[in-house]
């Protein structure tokens, strides 16, 4: 999927999603907040200036995300975003409540609207992960410009084809590669890290 279409996932899908930012001691506090609206160029979301979350997001311009739907563990897809926030105002408002009209009940009148302002996730990197599916499936994306960094667990050139690390995978993703004896199959790794720690010769790479 592309960055829009996991935007719009959250916004619709999931809505009410558990947000992280950072006080002015350096420590991270938690907040459930809507995603109200998505498009290509980011998530959008509400607050009143009064809040001190607000505060908190003026202050850092950052901020992390996470949600998750399904009945249960095993049936859950969970989308994780991290990135750059800046607020736009009241320009989007309208917007906002349009598509998401419980909100006329918590500020029915335009003068008890005045205190709110839209903020833009607008760059960043985030993380899709469905244990709803067998092996489990995950994917990486990154918006705005950011660049998307590699991570997880990678077989080098040392790898002697021992075979220890497919039968230490709980998913069942190493492969047997076509130019090195096994590859990790990224989009199906839990990053548990199992072969890393059982490989003998230390050909598993953690980035």
């Amino acid at each position: 999927m592309t960055a829009k279409e996991y935007f719009e996932y959250i916004a619709t899908q999931i809505h009410s999603t558990v947000v992280a930012t950072v006080d002015e001691d350096g420590l991270p506090v938690t907040c459930v907040i809507d995603m109200m609206y998505a498009d290509e160029n980011g998530l959008y979301f509400l607050t009143a200036r009064g809040k001190n979350f607000y505060k908190r997001l003026k202050s850092k311009e950052f901020i992390a995300l996470s949600g998750k739907k399904g009945e249960d563990t095993m049936s859950c897809v969970a989308v994780s975003i991290r990135g750059k926030v800046k607020e736009i105002g009241s320009d989007m408002l309208s917007v906002l409540f349009e598509k998401n009209p419980y909100m006329n009940e918590i500020y029915p009148t335009e003068d008890s609207r005045k205190a709110l302002t839209v903020f833009q996730i607008y760059k960043g990197s985030g993380e899709w992960f469905d244990l709803s599916k067998k092996p489990i499936e995950r994917d990486s994306f990154s918006f705005g410009g950011a660049e998307e960094k590699q991570t997880g667990y990678f077989i080098s050139e040392r790898c002697i084809g021992c075979g220890k690390c497919t039968r230490v995978c709980p998913q069942g993703a190493v492969d047997k590669g076509s130019t090195k004896p096994f590859v990790i199959r990224q989009n199906n790794c839990l990053r548990c890290g199992n072969c890393f720690e059982n490989c003998p010769v230390q050909a598993i790479q953690r980035l």
